[in-house]
């Protein structure tokens, strides 16, 4: 009976979460475009004061985060994080975000053991979370840029061999590709079309995207316009470049997988016969977090598998 009550808890307090995030992170266009529909009713229909109100101390709540928490250089740091992500979050969006999933898993952890240690270690959980979740969206979608990034060159390659000038390339690009690379493209495209010299744009290209074959790609079409030569036989040496590479990569990958399957297992070990441990018998586990010296061996615990983790990871990453 306990489990399903916190079950039914822990459903209810997704759902509240779910309609919160609806309302604090409702961008300005979504206002701006709900203002705009009720406008065109010709009065038929009009924004009550109290969902007005509601919007506008929302606007104010998220102006007052990003003056008073957030610097703007860290503001630009995690506007970029956000938009290499894909994620359509303001920065001041995600602080509140990391606020309030602090307060959730901390609360939910709170209820679930009943132990202030617990709830240290939930809010460190649900504080670390949104920042994890960025960053595997952000390697999910610099791995889907990077495997279209051949597809890419090979089009750009095919329209310089046609007689078309690079820009004509890149809109050749954004016409026949889709997801990342067309979105990554249409924003060079439009900064060159806004006045940005394309030196300019493709530096910028470069930051917002962390890819060494990106990164390879762009210094060759850089040095090409200073020093002249023919783009497309330079852009297929480049091509066969990141082929050979990708290769490397992937034998690497398959090599180091037993090794990265030992961390997976060496750091999950733990916790699962923990959590086996406290659902058959609580009362033999829940001495290691009321005892000194079990809180103690639990510290160590952690410290020096998070050492043999850090130490696993650094021995299977291999750069090519």
């Amino acid at each position: 009976m306990l489990w399903i009550l916190l079950g039914m808890f822990a459903l209810s307090s997704f759902l509240f979460f779910c309609a919160l995030l609806q309302q604090l992170f409702m961008s300005n266009s979504r206002m701006d475009k709900r203002m705009k529909r009720f406008l065109e009713l010709n009065d038929k229909k009009k924004l009550s004061r109290k969902k007005f109100n509601l919007l506008v101390s929302l606007q104010l709540y998220k102006t007052t985060v990003r003056d008073r928490v957030l610097t703007k250089q860290k503001g630009k740091r995690l506007e970029t994080m956000l938009n290499l992500a894909g994620v359509p979050l303001k920065p001041e969006e995600f602080i509140i975000f990391r606020w309030m999933s602090t307060a959730v898993v901390g609360g939910l952890f709170y209820l679930l053991f009943g132990q202030a240690l617990f709830l240290l270690v939930g809010a460190s959980a649900g504080f670390m979370l949104p920042r994890l979740w960025i960053g595997r969206k952000r390697k999910k979608r610099l791995a889907e840029f990077n495997d279209g990034l051949l597809d890419m060159l090979t089009t750009v390659i095919g329209s310089l061999r046609a007689g078309f000038s690079f820009s004509q390339a890149l809109k050749t690009v954004c016409d026949e590709s889709e997801g990342v690379v067309r979105d990554e493209t249409e924003i060079v495209l439009k900064d060159m079309q806004y006045g940005t010299s394309m030196e300019d744009a493709l530096n910028e290209w470069k930051d917002r995207i962390p890819s060494e074959d990106l990164d390879l790609m762009i210094q060759a079409i850089l040095i090409q316009r200073q020093i002249g030569g023919n783009l497309a036989v330079i852009l297929e040496t480049i091509v066969q470049t990141i082929r050979d590479r990708s290769q490397i990569q992937r034998q690497i990958t398959t090599l180091t997988a037993q090794g990265r399957m030992s961390g997976v297992v060496i750091g999950l070990l733990p916790f699962v016969l923990g959590l086996l441990l406290y659902m058959i018998e609580p009362s033999y586990i829940g001495s290691l977090f009321h005892h000194t010296i079990g809180i103690a061996m639990v510290c160590a615990g952690l410290i020096s598998g998070s050492i043999g983790l850090f130490f696993i990871r650094k021995i299977t990453t291999i750069e090519v």
